[in-house]
């Protein structure tokens, strides 16, 4: 049986993850280790609580001394690292924090792979290390890593870390670049959810600057098979471009949902643009799809579709993950503007 450390598990894709490989991959076992922050829920685990092949350990990835214990008592094979702070506003206003979970985490990570020699580690990164597109191109793997944000800084340090420690002491490794990604449990500080329960509550619609920031809309499930494939087919040292082949306007996005819910279009009210606000993301996918055979299997139109009907039939889990602190942050962010 293959033993699986998933750091961030109980995070929006990480949750995703872990539910995706106890449904369909019966010969795997997950450690998931998981500090709980804002964003980190145990409502995304319904159901698998007291699976037989996953535990769930409280804690944090900075713990040398924990996650050196969890390899040594599970005899984990290979970490999937999915733990990060994620939201590019949230670095502007804090951007320590980042650095602390998304660089020191990762370096503590890597320390114990090697020190174990461990069979793979799995670094889950994001397209926003590459920058800003203009209105053409895409991003590929070779794309040089240009940063904009603390937050995109922060996972680019950790792209490095993760390819110097593979040179440098043979850690076998692979990173995965991902586009924006969207489905049940993502928590609603991210475009679709807060404009889901916006619209949900007749609440106004805050969209930074025009509206027209492009990114490529990726499916969680999607984004899931595809590290999936990474784990299981993928040669070491590998960089693994995942995108949706889904470029939409944040606008079009908006009233995609609007007309799913049937809702009117004037409560959007475009509001003061974030600093640093990159214009466009889009992926170049093809490595992954001619060398591992994986693409999406969920048009965006569908996957649209499928996230507003999870979150209706979901309300209970939205309603509790929407208020407390969250709150507090969404007035910060939004009531001056």
């Amino acid at each position: 049986m293959r033993k699986l450390l998933v750091t961030g598990g109980a995070g929006f894709i990480g949750s995703n993850f872990v539910r995706m490989v106890l449904s369909e991959h019966p010969d795997c076992f997950i450690v998931n280790l998981d500090k709980l922050t804002y964003a980190g829920n145990l409502e995304n685990l319904a159901g698998f609580e007291n699976h037989r092949n996953h535990k769930f350990i409280k804690g944090d990835i900075c713990d040398g001394a924990l996650v050196e214990n969890i390899i040594n008592e599970y005899k984990i094979d290979v970490i999937i690292n999915f733990a990060a702070e994620s939201h590019v506003d949230r670095s502007i206003t804090a951007p320590k924090v980042f650095i602390q979970t998304n660089v020191i985490g990762t370096l503590i990570l890597l320390e114990a792979a090697r020190d174990r020699k461990l069979e793979r580690f799995i670094q889950i990164s994001t397209d926003e290390v590459y920058g800003s597109l203009g209105p053409k191109g895409k991003f590929t793997e070779q794309t040089p890593l240009s940063p904009n944000s603390p937050y995109s800084a922060s996972k680019a340090a950790a792209d490095h870390l993760v390819k110097a420690f593979g040179h440098t002491w043979g850690v076998k490794y692979n990173i995965s670049r991902c586009s924006n990604n969207y489905g049940p449990y993502q928590f609603p500080e991210k475009l679709i959810p807060l404009m889901i329960n916006n619209a949900l509550n007749d609440k106004e619609l805050p969209v930074y600057g025009d509206g027209l920031y492009v990114r490529d809309w990726l499916y969680v499930y999607d984004h899931c098979t595809a590290v999936w494939k990474i784990l299981s087919e993928a040669p070491p040292g590998e960089i693994y471009n995942i995108g949706g082949c889904n470029e939409k306007t944040n606008l079009e996005v908006i009233e995609l949902i609007l007309k799913r819910l049937k809702k009117p279009k004037s409560p959007i009210k475009h509001v003061k643009d974030r600093p640093g606000h990159d214009r466009r993301y889009a992926i170049e996918a093809e490595k992954i799809m001619t060398k591992l055979g994986w693409r999406p299997s969920v048009s965006f139109e569908e996957g649209i579709r499928k996230t507003i009907d999870w979150y209706l039939k979901n309300n209970k889990w939205l309603a509790n993950v929407v208020s407390g602190d969250y709150q507090k942050y969404y007035d910060a962010m939004y009531s001056n503007r």
